[in-house]
């Protein structure tokens, strides 16, 4: 095989590589479509890649159309992104946007609804 080939194959396998990959929401609480009880709510996302915790950013759209940046941090792991917020009945939608640490920005939104207790 030819350097030019052998480069060729390097440089195919490291495009092709998870760790280049743009952080993709893997898993939240809540999820999805989830009815939870009115009161104290914990958020957790977790990514398919190691993300920028302080770099990333939380907002939560309220029955009545107001968002309130939620303070963020890091959870027990790279993949890992917490907060909490205060919420009342009604149909909300938590908006994340996250750096990866290949330097990309993904977005992506989150649906769900708060019950009475």
């Amino acid at each position: 095989m030819s350097r030019f080939s052998l480069s060729l194959a390097l440089l195919a396998s490291l495009a092709a590589s998870p760790a280049l990959a743009h952080a993709i929401l893997v898993g939240s609480s809540p999820a999805e479509g989830a009815h939870v009880p009115a009161g104290a709510l914990s958020v957790t996302l977790r990514y398919n890649s190691r993300i920028d915790a302080k770099r990333s950013k939380v907002t939560l759209s309220a029955p009545d159309g107001t968002l309130a940046r939620l303070d963020s941090t890091a959870g027990n792991g790279p993949q890992l992104l917490q907060a909490a917020a205060q919420v009342q009945p009604g149909a909300y939608t938590l908006h994340w946007q996250v750096l990866a640490v290949d330097g990309h920005i993904t977005r992506g939104n989150l649906r769900f609804t708060v019950d009475a207790k």
